[in-house]
């Protein structure tokens, strides 16, 4: 979003070039104070509403973990092969519902289609409190992936609406940080709620469904009348700081970009979003099997004397998770790097995995989750600002935005068979298999850098002059971010 933003300063510069030294500083403060404001306006409206709509995301996404160690597979009679299949209907249902809600999300707005999701996964998590087997188990978990599935990738999109792009990961990393924080809160809320059954007829385990998928409907009703469509529809700024944030936007002169497949066929076949989706698949991998079992881990070391204390002892490590994703994705905004930063982050949750494949020692292994999750979850608002900040034209973005997700969002299906209760209690397979994933992820991240410095080299040697004007990524004047 660089280039407007250029051509903006130097008409401003152009405009004043008649005044004094003092005049011309002084119109520079303005405009700084100016920029000033609307982002501390944006982000105290925007980020609370999309951060505490992917805390509900993730607590209803992993919940079920929770619930698993408190009885649900007892209770409704499935074994762990079936309790997987669940998991892993959800997460196909998921990925199917990713890039369709993203071409949708402009003609619905959203303003409206992201509360939609949110009380409609809400009301399905409700649901989950209600089944009696196998069936209505994996129906509830299919129809909740639909639903959960366009949340991430329309918030992305949403948030390149309003942010330039070296301001993006620290916006990402905020609301991301909620994924963290809420294997924290989660497991202090399953604590509570499974202490009020059984009541009503439902065992404890149920009630975590039924009232986390009401706090879920709740959020999705309130954020309806929090979030603008645009900018032009930001009533909390003034009508000088929309022009003004608007002007900050690469995508001013194509707000209205009408839908052309070709800009879809060019967001598919992309090298950056295949090499940035498949190092994300890798780290989901991990992401997901840590946040579905880390509950069981804990509870199968004896580290915890029986569940209820188990889910308090899994709040650790998210919390350190969750400082230290905001200290990257701050740090990656301020350097504009992406890809560099994770290379230093992911060795953090290679050592903690690596360390688990082989110790026994459960003091250390609950130590080492320390490190996976902070080197997981401080790597992901950078990998997700990464794709978004080389696309430019709206269905491209949108198109790349969603086909990162679904690809990634397949480390579902790993997750869900990996973590095996005859691996128990160390799991030392399972951690080895991560371990493999995280150093691709690793290798796939250093290739997308590679390529993202070579783009740059070749525009700045004129290969890429028969797009100048052009105004999307392969402008000589769009550079790429490493």
């Amino acid at each position: 979003m660089d280039k407007p933003e250029t051509m903006h300063n130097e008409k401003t510069e152009r405009s004043v070039g008649h005044l004094s030294d003092d005049e011309a500083i002084t119109i520079t403060v303005n405009n700084s104070q100016l920029t000033r404001q609307v982002l501390w306006k944006l982000d105290v409206r925007l980020l609370p509403i999309l951060a505490l709509l992917f805390l509900c995301s993730f607590i209803d996404r992993t919940n079920v973990g929770n619930a698993k160690i408190l009885g649900l597979e007892k209770d409704i009679h499935i074994n762990d092969n079936q309790y997987a299949i669940g998991l892993c209907i959800f997460y196909a249902t998921y990925i199917a519902s990713e890039l369709p809600s993203n071409l949708v999300i402009k003609k619905v707005t959203p303003k409206i289609w992201l509360p939609i999701l949110t009380i409609v996964w809400g009301a399905l998590t409700m649901c989950l409190g209600f089944v009696k087997g196998f069936g209505s188990f994996t129906a509830v978990r299919a129809l909740l992936g639909v639903a959960e599935g366009g949340l991430l990738p329309g918030m992305v999109l949403y948030l390149s609406q309003f942010y330039q792009r070296t301001e993006f990961a620290l916006r990402i990393g905020i609301f991301y940080t909620a994924a963290s924080l809420s294997g924290a809160f989660g497991g202090l809320l399953a604590r509570g709620l499974n202490s009020i059954g059984p009541a009503g007829g439902l065992e404890g385990w149920r009630w975590i469904f039924i009232v986390e998928g009401l706090i879920t409907v709740a959020v999705g009703v309130l954020s309806y009348f929090g979030l603008p469509n645009s900018i032009e529809t930001a009533k909390f700024l003034t009508a000088e700081q929309r022009a003004h944030a608007r002007n900050r936007l690469e995508e001013a002169s194509r707000a209205h970009e009408p839908f052309d497949w070709a800009e879809v066929r060019r967001g598919i076949f992309n090298l950056q979003v295949w090499l940035s989706a498949c190092a994300y698949f890798c780290i989901l991998c991990g992401l997901y099997s840590f946040g579905l079992f880390l509950p069981t881990i804990i509870n199968n070391l004896k580290f915890a004397s029986n569940p209820n204390q188990a889910q308090l002892w899994t709040v650790i490590p998210y919390a350190v998770a969750a400082v230290l994703t905001v200290l990257v994705a701050i740090l990656s905004d301020k350097l504009a790097l992406r890809g560099p930063l994770m290379l230093v982050t992911l060795p953090i949750a290679i050592i903690g995995y690596g360390v688990m494949s082989y110790s026994t020692n459960p003091k250390v292994q609950y130590g080492m989750t320390f490190m996976m999750a902070t080197g997981m979850y401080a790597s992901v608002p950078c990998i997700l600002s990464w794709n978004s900040n080389n696309s430019a034209g709206h269905y491209k973005r949108a198109t790349t935005s969603g086909l990162q997700l679904a690809i990634a969002n397949c480390g579902g299906f790993v997750a869900s068979f990996t973590y095996k209760k005859k691996e128990a209690p160390n799991f030392h397979k399972s951690h080895t298999i991560m371990l493999g994933l995280l150093c691709a992820a690793w290798l796939l991240v250093a290739a997308n850098v590679a390529w993202c410095w070579k783009i740059n080299r070749d525009k700045a040697m004129g290969k890429y002059a028969e797009w100048e004007g052009r105004g999307d990524d392969r402008d000589p004047e769009f550079k790429m971010v490493l």
